[in-house]
């Protein structure tokens, strides 16, 4: 371990950390556990974390009403089936399933699974068996949960009576797994978008993970063009009432399953969007170290906001008569003590709980055991965000770079990694790609009609003669300086015929909303450059 005491002062200094992971447990138990500890924390907002929720690999939770294609999804993301899968047009999927890598096929039951040690989900113990019951664990060898962890939830129900006959929280259920997954995938069919109670209050629920978001409207393979703008404009209205930020939260559009496309008109739309989202998957492993640290960020924050509020609940009841009409008297002016708090301590008011949840929780709280504001105890989780915090981001970076190729791998991901089925292969710049002939060669004759009327001497133009034609294209500078570089293939500063047609080319490539290529691709430098450009 990286540390050392010693009474030389120049020896003193803080403590250092091996990894993030190891960091960011001892910071936890350290100097912010103790903070939740002292004011309740957890009897209001979230338990305590433990070290799995610290080592586990990323994770994705799926949330939808039933039948979007949410245990459709995870199948056609591992292109394997999961032990207890069960798909169709019905509410099939009843319980919380965990998709986890394993080294054989198996189901791990809810009350065998929260006491685990190596699993990070021992505290959803206090959701009790009606949750325990619907909750397990599949797993199975596939080289996508290597990388990540997929969690699997019931369909949202759109009527009253099966919402109160879940038997336990099902929006607060929802809200730990959010506090602890990388990412949120909230799941829309482009035929049913109407959004429920249920599906309404899970979303606020959910209020706080904004950043961890993002949205599928699956099954647009089923509708034409024109009914897909109409059902994505309504889906963005109905978000924005739900999610109240002036950030748009990203849609990605598409039929995420291994079955042809019903109306194929939108293929190139679709491709575009799942390799966008594939990309967003395959980031978390990177990005993991980061998440955690934002999460711990978050709950210090709210941690300390916490003992602000009970501390000043604790400093307002009396000490003999009339407990319990005080008590009253201050959950019903909790908005004024959080306003004060807010003015004293110079905090947001976007860190403060929310007001009608917290005093929900007040009214069976016990005020006499609350405790007053301990100095030490935020002094110490001041420290580990303006000090210890900054030194962990310095290893996340350096994390980073020593291990660049985290990311996920197999399944659906490997699909479109290379070949002719490549994302954007054969366009663009890339087209061509697969030719014996010179791809440019086919529009030569047009270009080479221009190419003479610019004068041209011993056989090339200048770079002033070339500009004038070139800004035809109303394209800025900057491209167009790009595409001389490219085009200019022996460097001499003029361009021959086939240089002139081969900036024409890109011209074309950029102005068809491609984007240039960094270096020349082989397949387009001309056939007269061959040699010299490899030389080169």
């Amino acid at each position: 371990l990286l540390w050392w005491c010693s009474t030389d002062s120049r020896l003193k200094e803080p403590e250092l950390f091996q990894n993030v992971s190891e960091g960011l447990r001892r910071l936890y138990r350290t100097k912010l556990f103790p903070l939740e500890d002292a004011y309740r924390f957890h009897d209001f907002h979230s338990p305590a974390l433990e070290d799995a929720d610290f080592d586990n690999k990323p994770m994705v939770l799926l949330v939808g009403q039933y039948s979007t294609g949410k245990t459709t999804f995870i199948r056609h993301l591992m292109e394997q089936d999961f032990p207890g899968m069960r798909i169709g047009p019905e509410p099939t999927t009843d319980s919380f399933i965990a998709v986890m890598h394993g080294d054989q096929d198996g189901v791990i039951p809810g009350n065998a699974l929260v006491v685990d040690p190596k699993k990070p989900f021992r505290k959803l113990n206090a959701f009790g068996n009606a949750f325990l019951n619907r909750f397990m664990c599949a797993q199975l060898p596939n080289p996508v949960l290597e990388s990540i962890s997929i969690i699997d939830t019931p369909g949202i129900l759109s009527g009253e009576k099966q919402r109160i006959s879940r038997g336990y929280d099902f929006a607060a259920v929802l809200e730990w797994f959010a506090e602890r997954v990388d990412r949120i995938i909230l799941l829309f069919d482009a035929h049913k978008l109407d959004i429920s109670d249920e599906f309404s209050e899970v979303i606020r629920a959910l209020k706080n993970h904004e950043d961890k978001m993002r949205v599928v409207l699956n099954k647009a393979d089923q509708i034409s063009t024109q009914q897909l703008m109409r059902v994505y404009g309504a889906l963005m209205w109905s978000l924005g009432k739900i999610i109240n930020t002036p950030e748009v939260v990203r849609v990605y559009i598409g039929s995420f399953w291994a079955q042809p496309l019903l109306v194929p008109d939108n293929r190139k739309l679709f491709e575009a969007e799942e390799q966008d989202l594939f990309v967003d998957i395959q980031s978390l492993p990177r990005n993991a170290a980061l998440r955690k640290l934002n999460d711990l960020i978050k709950r210090a924050r709210l941690a300390k906001v916490h003992a602000y509020i009970i501390s000043s609940l604790k400093k307002e009841m009396p000490s003999m008569f009339g407990k319990d009409s005080k008590k009253k008297e201050l959950i019903s002016n909790l908005g004024e003590i959080y306003h004060k708090i807010e003015k004293e301590h110079q905090i947001s008011p976007g860190d403060f709980p929310n007001l009608a949840k917290m005093q929900e929780l007040l009214n069976g709280q016990d005020f006499s055991k609350f405790v007053a504001l301990k100095p030490k105890l935020l002094e110490s989780v001041e420290d580990m965000l303006a000090n210890d915090i900054a030194r962990l981001m310095a290893l996340v970076r350096q994390e980073e770079t020593n291990a660049p190729s985290q990311t996920v791998q197999g399944g659906a991901f490997e699909g479109t990694k290379s070949g002719p089925f490549g994302h954007g292969y054969g366009e663009g710049a890339g087209e061509g790609i697969d030719e014996l002939e010179w791809v440019v060669g086919r529009d030569k004759p047009t270009y080479d009609e221009i190419f003479y009327t610019l004068s041209p001497i011993n056989g090339k133009v200048s770079g002033a003669a070339a500009k004038k034609e070139m800004v035809k294209s109303k394209l800025p500078n900057t491209v167009l300086g790009k595409i001389w570089k490219l085009a200019d293939v022996d460097k001499d500063g003029l361009l021959d015929d086939e240089e002139f047609a081969l900036a024409n080319h890109l011209i074309k490539v950029k102005l068809e909303g491609h984007e240039l290529p960094p270096t020349l691709p082989d397949h387009l430098v001309p056939p007269s450059k061959r040699g010299t450009a490899l030389q080169a």
